[in-house]
């Protein structure tokens, strides 16, 4: 179900209230009359003279009233302004009193939909990824030159992003391309809230224009991927044992003079089990090459564990948003139109400039309030 409406275009990015409200008066009302029923029980424990007896069950108990009663005020509200938008409908009909009615199912109307939005943000499990920095990795397709060029504006793309959200960007690995841009960039980007704005950003990202070594004029289509990895804890959310990574030294064939030339400061870390190779040469410390490129792997491990527990959902109800899937084409940059398309809410923005620029709050934005409303409309399905 998608309670985006798919027709929007441009500033217009707006969830479909009345689809939604339709999903609260059906399946989600029983979840949230469920919710009532667990709280007036909950009441009742916590009401009996026994119940600290056992503190652990009585801790546990109250975080659990503590979670639902905030959750179920709020439906009764919503309950209240629905049973108000009807008086007032009802009162339509009587000429003396239109007027009013008409104030009051406005009021009512407003009262509801923000209610909405609040219980959309109150029942939607959080991802713990969210606050997470991220690893991300861009890297040229099909298309050639023209594709590691494309991989160098999309890298500028997200830096000017990084910059407008006050982040920080660090070039962890890149091999530059023949004719500029890069065959791959990896760059970790740390701030606020990195992953939640930046975790539909993963798959095929395709560009549409007329290269500048084209004499006919004709367009050519080229491709990157694109990769955002949440940053992974090496030590809480992964193990990676020493006896599963190859580590190999070489020289570094990047910038840097003539210390190139002398030592081996850059690093290959081959993780066995899974045959994932990183490397990493930007910096003259062998010391910190390593241990980046040791984070980017834990990183692409984590990733594949996360990978593995969408495809499972998967199996239960499709994404609206997507898998994620490195080879899914995910967005479109159309240059001689003008125009952005993400293919997977069928969003369509003419204003490809800015969007190079960096102004991607609007698409960033859109996916998440898709991904919510595919979230809420699942909720429904399995109350």
């Amino acid at each position: 179900m998608f309670l985006l409406d798919p027709r929007v275009r441009g500033d217009d990015v707006t969830i479909n209230h009345a689809i939604l409200r339709e999903v609260m008066k059906s399946s989600l009302a029983t979840k949230l009359t469920q919710l009532a029923s667990r709280l007036e029980e909950l009441d009742g424990l916590l009401a009996a003279p026994d119940v600290t007896r056992d503190l652990d069950r009585y801790r546990a108990l109250s975080r659990e009233y503590a979670e639902i009663a905030p959750v179920v005020a709020l439906h009764r509200d919503w309950q209240q302004a629905d049973r108000d938008l009807a008086s007032a409908r009802e009162l339509l009909a009587d000429a003396e009193m239109k007027t009013l009615a008409e104030d009051e199912a406005k009021a009512a109307k407003v009262t509801m939909e923000r209610i909405e939005e609040e219980l959309q943000r109150v029942l939607l499990p959080r991802d713990p990824d969210d606050e997470r920095n991220v690893f991300l990795e861009i890297r040229a397709g099909t298309g050639g030159d023209e594709s590691a060029l494309f991989a160098g504006e999309l890298f500028r793309m997200y830096a000017r992003f990084a910059e407008r959200n006050r982040w920080q960007v660090e070039v962890v690995s890149e091999s530059p391309g023949d004719m500029g841009g890069f065959k791959e960039v990896i760059a970790r980007i740390a701030g606020q809230g990195v992953y939640s704005k930046l975790k539909f950003e993963s798959g095929g990202h395709r560009v549409q224009r007329v290269p500048e070594t084209e004499a006919q004029g004709r367009i050519h289509t080229s491709a990157c991927t694109v990769a955002v990895l949440p940053e992974a804890d090496p030590i809480a959310d992964i193990a990676i044992n020493p006896a599963d990574v190859r580590i190999d030294t070489f020289r570094a064939s990047g910038a840097g003079g003539q210390h190139v030339n002398k030592t081996d400061s850059a690093v290959r870390i081959t993780h066995l089990p899974s045959g994932l190779v990183v490397e990493c040469q930007d910096d003259r410390s062998q010391h910190r090459n390593r241990a980046q490129a040791m984070a980017v792997l834990a990183s692409r491990l984590l990733d594949r564990q996360r990978q593995e527990r969408q495809r499972k959902e998967a199996a239960t109800r499709k994404s609206l948003i997507g898998s994620g899937d490195r080879s899914e084409r995910i967005r479109t940059y159309n240059f001689p139109q003008g125009r952005v398309t993400d293919h997977r809410i069928n969003l369509t923005l003419y204003k490809i400039d800015q969007i190079m620029d960096g102004d991607l709050f609007e698409l960033t934005q859109a996916l998440a309030q898709e991904f919510q409303a595919e979230l809420l409309a699942a909720l429904g399905e399995t109350s």
